[in-house]
């Protein structure tokens, strides 16, 4: 006998009196949803773009970290660092019982000697007490056995080991030619120690007002006790020292050598 398999009516729909829908093409309504999903995607992704781009345009507009927009339109302005000062040296001097104030002076007029240094240690302001005249020899500190010394026209430090040495190292410290209450150094025959071309060297007073500035010098703090720094009064920044036991005039140098070879003693007159 034959198995008949049964089959459910929807397989059979001629029989229920249902007809399939043959107005449309099959896999239509698949279509339809795929399409709507697609532009559903194209929509987000656009949209997406959009803010994005808005984004990236607000943060290349923001200003930077630290960056000043009171310059001006479209410019920006960063602040500078400060730069420090080296400290100043400390100490007394032997020269006065206080040290005279610094002035303003004139500007140099020595066609060889460059522009003084900005770079200083600040003047050393005291009493306005002014020196009288006193016979003194002036003692290196890093050298003690050796003093300022008159070798033909220039000024350098040496041993005084002769009468004629000692003579030759004694001075009489009068009131500054240019500024009183500074310094000036008179020799045993009637010169000065001034600078010229930055060499410390005995010539005769001329009378002129550039001979006064160049044989003034003041007084300035040292950091070794009982010793002196002696600035220019027209080049201020410049102080004496002593090199290759040449006494010259140089820029303030934040070293102990500097401060060591420009730091000098009075004493007793040596003649």
């Amino acid at each position: 006998m034959p198995e008949n398999t049964p089959h459910s009516p929807q397989h059979r729909p001629w029989e229920n009196d249902w007809n399939p829908d043959t107005s449309r093409a099959p896999g239509t309504r698949r279509l339809w949803l795929a399409g709507a999903l697609a532009m559903a995607a194209i929509t987000a992704c656009v949209t997406a773009t959009a803010v994005t781009g808005q984004s990236r345009e607000q943060r290349a507009t923001r200003p930077a970290a630290g960056a000043s927009t009171d310059s001006g339109p479209g410019l920006l302005s960063f602040a500078s660092p400060s730069v420090s000062t080296p400290a100043p040296p400390k100490g007394r001097t032997s020269m006065a019982s206080a040290s005279p104030a610094t002035t303003e002076s004139p500007a140099p007029t020595h066609p060889a000697d460059s522009k003084p240094s900005p770079a200083k240690p600040p003047a050393d302001h005291g009493s306005s007490s002014k020196p009288t005249a006193d016979r003194r020899s002036v003692r290196s500190l890093n050298y003690p056995d050796r003093y300022w010394h008159v070798v033909g026209d220039y000024v350098k430090l040496d041993p005084a080991d002769s009468p004629s040495a000692r003579r030759a190292a004694t001075f009489e410290l009068v009131k500054g030619l240019s500024d009183a209450r500074c310094y000036s150094f008179a020799t045993a025959d009637g010169d000065y120690l001034r600078h010229r071309t930055f060499l410390l060297r005995a010539e005769h007073d001329d009378g002129s007002r550039l001979f006064e500035q160049d044989a003034t010098f003041c007084p300035r703090t040292s950091p070794h006790t009982g010793a002196t720094m002696l600035e220019s009064v027209n080049y201020p920044g410049r102080f004496l020292r002593h090199q290759n036991f040449q006494l010259r005039l140089d820029p303030y140098q934040n070293t102990d050598l500097y401060r060591a070879d420009s730091a000098f003693l009075l004493v007793d007159e040596l003649a």
